[in-house]
């Protein structure tokens, strides 16, 4: 997912990053699959949640399966950091480049990608981590959907592993300053974002030379991410604002712990 003016990040904290997970169309395309050379461009500024993501990782060890992979913004600091990682996304155009970033950095051999979707990865392995990170989840516009996202991500984990995934809840002052509103996000890229609050849906475009697509988001409170965790199997461990593990206070960013009950 882009980055929405207000996701930048309010006065005095970091940029917010935003989601990159790939959804499928008809035909078994995804919406990432005509920005997979934009993309990386596009979240150039969005860093935050790097190391973060990365020391979690180097916490469980190896390997990781992270759902969502893109063109490895993550996965390849991690496979950097020695540790292996599984990394499943549903467009081949963001794993092409992700291969590429990974050969570039020299960790081809750390980085098994995979072809499928968040909600149905294509794993047999059983891991100590699972993440999705960078507002994946999003994608997911429905109770059922995100339900059943979950119960697949609890049945990666071994007994006693953790599922760490990170989403949003806009502000109304937000939404108010970026609806329907073309944004230079980099240079020569653009997004606008069009929400709607009652619905709680966003539909975000993103254009520039390399290639030009929108998707379709949709967001939920943080008590009802806490039940659908609940629901799906998981202890909520913890619940983060922010990636420098501060206690969430109903921030618009949420970061979830949850784990899989030995």
């Amino acid at each position: 997912m882009g980055r929405p003016e207000r996701l930048r990040g309010r006065a005095g904290e970091a940029g917010t990053p935003t989601s990159p997970p790939s959804r499928r169309l008809s035909g078994g395309t995804s919406v990432y699959d005509a920005i997979a050379e934009l993309y990386d461009p596009w979240s150039l500024s969005v860093t935050e949640d790097v190391p973060f993501y990365v020391a979690e990782a180097r916490k469980a060890g190896g390997p990781v399966v992270e759902l969502g992979v893109g063109t490895g913004r993550i996965a390849v600091p991690t496979a950097a950091a020695g540790v292996p990682v599984i990394g499943v996304d549903s467009s081949k155009g963001m794993l092409e480049v992700c291969r590429r970033r990974a050969a570039d950095a020299g960790v081809t051999e750390l980085l098994d990608l995979r072809l499928g979707d968040i909600a149905d990865p294509p794993v047999r392995e059983r891991v100590s981590l699972v993440t999705c990170p960078f507002r994946s989840y999003l994608h997911l516009t429905s109770a059922p959907a995100r339900l059943s996202a979950l119960r697949a991500a609890r049945d990666l984990l071994l007994p006693g592993g953790r599922f760490i995934f990170d989403v949003f809840a806009p502000y109304r002052d937000d939404i108010e300053a970026t609806h329907g509103r073309w944004i230079e996000r980099e240079p020569g890229i653009f997004e606008r974002a069009d929400w709607d609050p009652e619905e709680r849906t966003l539909q975000l475009s993103v254009r520039g030379e390399a290639g030009e697509s929108t998707m379709r988001l949709a967001w939920i409170s943080a008590d009802e991410w806490r039940q659908a965790l609940e629901e799906g199997g998981f202890e909520v461990e913890r619940v983060y604002g922010w990636f420098d593990y501060r206690p969430f206070t109903r921030q618009e960013d949420m970061i979830f712990v949850g784990r899989r009950p030995r």
